[in-house]
């Protein structure tokens, strides 16, 4: 699972990543608000860790913007233990609040808490499905996916995005449709972000991307993954 942690200061979100690379997350690290926002749009994130004073836009405000369209887990921190600042978090949106300085261990177990509920409450897909279409093949279990046997590497994204298409081959998915459903935000004109993603994917899965064997556009309408026979 992917965590964001947003914090201007560089030696705690060094310090919060450590523990929780070694529980096996993958971290992403932003140092503004602005720079969360902008991780958040371009990856999937399943839980946020949120300082509250930071520069150029700060976790209030960037917890605000991330609740308008967004329901990831959020933990607030912040060196303020007054009871004011901890309500204002809560009442905007942040699922729990820690005050510096705190145990990183109980940083964790807390995160892990987050990640249940949310888990538990069906926000994630869960899956151990197998799809394929010709030899393009995806293990969900084991997040792999291969192309003729041959392991095939994607960002989060592009493989949620391929996932959606091919555990759906044959049908056609609006640029709106795949925007909503891998980012769980509302779509604002999604287009560039959405066929960016596409072409990545083409570049890694097709022989010819020009002329793609799986992943087709069909004009004014959208994209889908081409159903092909098993061999």
């Amino acid at each position: 699972m992917n965590i964001l942690i947003c914090d201007d200061d560089k030696e705690i979100v060094r310090a919060i990543s450590i523990y929780l690379e070694n529980e096996g997350y993958q971290v992403f690290k932003a140092y503004n608000g602005i720079e969360a926002i902008d991780l958040i749009r371009d990856h999937i994130i399943h839980l946020i860790i949120m300082d509250i004073m930071m520069p150029k836009m700060d976790g209030i405000t960037a917890t605000m913007k991330i609740r308008q369209d967004n329901m990831i887990p959020l933990i607030m921190l912040s060196a303020k233990s007054e009871d004011y600042d901890k309500i204002l978090g809560l009442n905007i949106g942040a699922d729990d609040y820690m005050a510096k300085p705190f145990n990183p261990l109980e940083l964790v177990a807390r995160v892990k808490s987050q990640l249940r509920r949310y888990t538990t409450f069906g926000s994630l897909e869960r899956s151990s499905a197998v799809f394929q279409t010709g030899g393009l093949v995806i293990d969900d279990e084991q997040k792999i996916i291969t192309v003729d046997k041959q392991e095939v590497h994607l960002t989060p994204v592009q493989y949620k995005i391929l996932k959606l298409l091919t555990a759906n081959a044959g049908r056609v998915f609006t640029i709106e449709e795949i925007y909503e459903k891998v980012w769980n935000v509302r779509a604002i004109n999604p287009e560039n972000t959405v066929s960016v993603h596409i072409r990545k994917i083409r570049e890694k899965i097709e022989i010819n991307p020009k002329e793609p064997k799986y992943l087709k556009v069909v004009w004014g309408v959208g994209y889908k993954v081409e159903k092909v026979e098993k061999y």
